[in-house]
């Protein structure tokens, strides 16, 4: 017998890893950051907490009978 009271399924935003990857564009024409004697090529977002799911994986879809 299934004693939670509610019922999860895997949010179809982030598909349970409870993040969003960043992305990341490379293109040797921007040299936009220096960082020591290197530069880098790319611009990338940081990977950012699900919204759909707040983080959790999972989205609740209601109580079960």
């Amino acid at each position: 017998m299934n004693m939670k009271n509610e019922r999860n399924r895997i949010c179809p935003t982030c598909q349970g890893k409870k993040y969003l990857e960043g992305n990341c564009e490379c293109n040797m024409e921007w040299r936009g950051n220096q960082k020591g004697d290197d530069w880098e090529d790319c611009r990338c977002t940081p990977k950012l907490e699900c919204s759909a799911c707040s983080g959790t994986g999972y989205l609740k879809t209601g109580p079960t009978r």
